[in-house]
């Protein structure tokens, strides 16, 4: 057996003996929930995430290790920049030791928002199958420092068995529609995209101003960019006349 998958043999074990929690549900989110648990666990990480972005450009949240790691996660959507974001585009890992070090420049708003929830060093390792990008798989630190070459490899392997759930899942899904309980993700971000219509309307701006109008919104006031959405699609807020 090769190294390798003695690797994957042992990020699966990990994985499968992460016990469910209350509130994981079925489907491939807890599934995923689970997985970054045990990367937390394995990488000494202070959380875990992993974002998926579907072909349409829809994108959200699908899973992280704990609570507190869900609006440091969202933030990069609701910033519009960010580790996963980037590691997305690139289809490379993003390593990010020292958030002091130069990351303010690469992500000018990201990167203060990030410090103030404690976190100095971030890595972000694509979701990808050959030229098939998924998501992100992101891990943050509240020390500064590099993961070793051991960690790096477990990152990559727990990146992988991402990219496996959310493939089974798939397979498992009615063709046209999306895997068990990523359709709630999903469907968030179609939410946004409602209200970034509506939003440029209400203004009389283009679509991308519209997006940074939600994302200042939902900065200032310390909410998820989705609820402020589902506000606006509402009607409970209104960026026209009396605007927030």
């Amino acid at each position: 057996m090769s190294v390798m998958d003695e690797r994957l043999l042992q990020v699966t074990r990990l994985v499968a003996e992460e016990p469910a929690r209350h509130g994981d549900g079925g489907g491939v989110p807890g599934l995923l929930r689970r997985l970054c648990k045990a990367a937390e666990r394995a990488l000494s990480a202070s959380g875990v995430g992993v974002s998926v972005i579907a072909e349409d450009g829809m994108r959200g949240v699908a899973a992280v290790s704990e609570p507190a790691c869900e609006p440091i996660e969202e933030l990069q959507f609701e910033l519009g920049e960010g580790p996963c974001l980037d590691a997305f585009a690139t289809g490379s890992p993003v390593l990010v030791p020292d958030l002091t070090d130069g990351a303010v420049g690469r992500w000018p708003v990201y990167t203060p928002a990030l410090h103030e929830y404690g976190m100095r060093a971030v890595f972000a390792f694509p979701l990808q199958i050959g030229a098939a990008r998924l998501g992100a798989l992101d891990v943050f630190r509240i020390e500064r420092g590099s993961l070793s070459a051991g960690e790096f490899r477990d990152a990559l392997t727990f990146a992988d068995v991402a990219v496996t759930t959310l493939l089974d899942g798939q397979a498992d899904a009615t063709p046209g529609e999306v895997a068990d309980g990523l359709d709630e993700v999903l469907g968030q971000r179609a939410e946004l995209f409602q209200a970034q219509g509506m939003v440029a309307v209400q203004l009389g701006i283009s679509l991308t101003d519209a997006l940074a109008q939600l994302r200042a919104h939902a900065y200032a006031e310390g909410r998820p960019l989705g609820n402020v959405a589902r506000d606006v699609v509402a009607r409970r807020i209104s960026f026209g006349s009396g605007r927030p």
